[in-house]
């Protein structure tokens, strides 16, 4: 067995793992408070994606120093996309918050085409060159053939958002709150939290997580285009099945065994059905454990 090209392989499936889990949170966190499955999350982290594309070339060609672009085309990106998602939660979601649960899916569906739609017509069709922001680190050349400076920086982003997101939702006053209306919304309303506030929040800094993967696989692959969403937050989607919807811990182990597996399988089978393969896990969740791994039950979803 050629061990180098093994490590390689495992290395690239923690790559993926991380986008996914950046995604797979955001939507967790919102099955985990209103029971919805946000079909618009993964077109959030393309929005992301064309920002950081469109705020860097402005910054760039204005001669802002290169760190500087890549941090403000950064900070562009979650605010924009935090944006996105609190106007889709209000016009796609508010609205249908006590209807039956087909109407908010078939809504949020129809979220996720409307920003396909429109960014298509702002932009276009054809797959567009993003620059690489991320430069190669000296004291990571040698190692920089197996595991490059984009794939470390990506890992490193991923394990700090999920240590800061761990600390807001365990010890910050909103993220108790965030557990209480995940537990009952209508007690904790009656509690005195502001439970449309809450869920708010909740698509912002889901939003906010999705656009800075958004960033990082643009820069990493070094090309977008409007639909690049769609896959990526359909794999996620099903991370976040097989970790177990609702659960933090669960999406993320999800994330990282669904992207070390398709890594495996596009190494040694083939990369031509890597996304049959993302969906036939999918499959055999739901008829084998519809729970996930990590799954809980329905009064202890976050």
């Amino acid at each position: 067995m050629d061990f180098s090209y093994l490590g390689q392989l495992l290395l690239g499936g923690l790559t993926r793992g991380s986008i996914y889990a950046l995604l797979a949170l955001g939507y967790t966190m919102v099955y985990g408070i209103i029971e919805l499955i946000n079909f618009a999350h993964g077109d959030i982290y393309m929005v992301g994606a064309f920002t950081a594309l469109i705020a860097s070339t402005v910054l760039l060609n204005y001669g802002v120093p290169h760190l500087a672009a890549i941090i403000l085309a950064g900070v562009a990106a979650v605010i924009y996309s935090s944006a996105y998602g609190y106007t889709v939660e209000k016009i796609a979601y508010k609205p249908l918050r006590n209807a039956s649960r087909l109407a908010p899916l078939i809504s949020a569906i129809g979220a996720s085409l409307f920003l396909e739609s429109y960014v298509l017509l702002l932009q276009t069709s054809d797959f567009l060159p993003f620059p690489a922001l991320i430069p190669n680190f000296k004291f990571w050349a040698p190692y920089e053939s197996l595991f490059s400076s984009t794939e470390l920086v990506i890992l490193i982003t991923t394990i700090v958002v999920m240590i800061l997101l761990t600390v807001l939702i365990k010890f910050t006053k909103i993220g108790k709150a965030m557990r209480a209306t995940s537990q009952d919304r209508v007690m904790a309303a009656l509690m005195g939290i502001n439970v449309d506030r809450v869920i708010s929040i909740t698509f912002i800094v889901g939003s906010a997580i999705a656009a800075i993967g958004g960033v990082l696989i643009a820069s990493h692959i070094g090309q977008i285009n409007f639909y690049m969403g769609f896959i990526a937050g359909i794999k996620a989607f099903v991370a976040a099945v097989l970790g177990g919807i609702g659960s933090m811990p669960g999406a993320v182990l999800g994330s990282f065994v669904l992207g070390l597996s398709e890594s495996l399988f596009t190494g040694y089978v083939s990369s031509d059905y890597q996304d049959v393969f993302a969906f036939t896990i999918l499959v055999a969740i739901l008829i084998f454990r519809p729970s996930g791994l990590l799954g809980r039950s329905e009064n202890q979803k976050v």
